[in-house]
């Protein structure tokens, strides 16, 4: 039995809600024909207008840290990566080896430990700022719903009071659900009418606190790295006292013959002054027996056939689209590709979504390049595409396209 009342409390309300909805929509519908006056607030109505323009912002900042949170990570793992490189090649009996070490170990703690102050004092500060919006948001909404059930309560109890034929009953009853509906809304009018005022004006004082930090993480980031980058610097000119003499100065001759663009340079007669580079090595005089009889240091070695030649230098040109034909290249009028298709990228680093119109892309991630539908939508530094993978086995731009930071790819042929 107490389950079969349940149900029936249940539907009941369920009947109710259905009911408040069809009260609502014939009100509205009302009221957009001019046959209902509205109840206006211009002062509310100001401030929502400060709210959504303010939950935009903020939205964008913290797209926008998350790009930037995201770049210092890819810097920290490629300077990560170049210092390894020079660890590599600093061999062991050169002078200051441990101390490059070093150098490079406190490079990395200190690219980490300002990637997380980022997060500590700006994105989660930043997080906490946008998680009041929605629950306001949901109020608005309500009130708004609630203000629409309190002119259809004040309609109805006007229309049985100038009714030829007067139910006082059903006056009554109308009175006391028109006082109900306008407690309702006035309670939840009076405490967003305090709370968004307050919430507008409290973006300055966010703002500045948010910029204030990034400046100061970023301004001790970039003199902590200053003072690693001289040490860096007096180990290598140490370095270069003590193997001074096995110093190679390498100077490439100026040719008149520059080659075309897009073309291999051609390769001039053995010889040439031309194109022959003019190696200069400067070291200490081989023991006798090793040593070519009457060489002096510093002497200009003799040319190579080797050396007749500089190495072939190709600058690559990309296709041009014209209403989305590729032009010139072997891609020129393939139908495979997207409309609109400029270039191709290829992904250097992982990259993580943070909305649902970009592109989610790992290091070696293939993107084709497309124009964005409306220019006026780019942003700088962000780049419109398709993952050639996706394009491969949909070929429907609507499911597959998405926006990605430019700085995160390389073009490729």
């Amino acid at each position: 039995m107490a389950e079969m009342g349940s149900k029936g409390v249940t539907a009941g309300k369920i009947a109710s809600n259905v009911q408040k909805k069809l009260t609502r929509a014939q009100e509205k519908v009302l009221q957009k024909l001019g046959k209902a006056d509205e109840t206006k607030d211009e002062q509310f109505e100001q401030c929502v207008q400060n709210f959504n323009k303010q939950l935009t912002e903020g939205t964008r900042l913290q797209k926008d840290l998350r790009t930037y949170l995201a770049s210092v990570k890819a810097m920290h793992e490629a300077s990560k990566k170049l210092n390894e490189c020079l660890q590599e090649v600093y061999e062991p009996d050169w002078p200051g080896r441990d101390e490059a070490n070093k150098i490079a170990e406190n490079n990395d703690l200190l690219w980490m430990d300002y990637h997380q102050k980022l997060v500590d004092q700006a994105l989660l500060t930043m997080d906490t700022y946008l998680g009041q919006f929605p629950d306001i948001k949901s109020r608005i909404a309500k009130r708004g719903r609630k203000l629409v059930d309190y002119d259809s309560a004040r309609h109805h109890y006007e229309s049985l009071q100038t009714a030829k034929k007067k139910d006082e009953a059903k006056i009554a009853k109308a009175e006391e659900e028109l006082i109900k509906a306008q407690k309702v809304f006035e309670e939840m009018n009076v405490d967003l009418q305090e709370e968004l005022p307050s919430l507008w004006n409290s973006r300055v004082g966010f703002y500045v606190n948010t910029f204030q930090s990034i400046a100061g993480l970023e301004e001790n980031f970039h003199k902590e790295m200053s003072k690693l980058n001289q040490n860096l610097n007096d180990v290598l000119v140490g370095l270069e006292k003590q193997h001074g003499s096995n110093t190679f100065t390498v100077k490439a001759q100026p040719s008149d013959n520059a080659p075309a663009k897009g073309n291999k340079s051609p390769s001039p007669p053995d010889g040439s002054p031309a194109a022959t580079p003019e190696i200069r090595v400067n070291h200490e005089p081989e023991p006798a027996g090793g040593a070519t009889p009457g060489a002096t240091p510093g002497a200009t070695l003799p040319k190579s056939p080797s050396q007749s030649s500089l190495p072939a230098v190709v600058v690559e040109t990309f296709p041009a689209t014209v209403n989305g034909t590729v032009e010139g290249g072997s891609g020129a009028g393939r139908l495979d590709l997207p409309p609109g298709f400029m270039f191709k990228v290829q992904a250097q680093h992982d990259y993580t979504a943070t909305d649902t119109d970009e592109l989610q892309l790992k290091a070696g991630d293939v993107v084709l390049v497309i124009p964005f539908q409306n220019p006026e939508e780019q942003d700088e530094g962000w780049l419109m595409g398709v993952k050639e993978s996706d394009w491969n086995q949909h070929k429907e731009l609507e499911k597959c396209r998405g926006v990605f930071p430019e700085n995160f790819t390389e073009r490729v042929p």
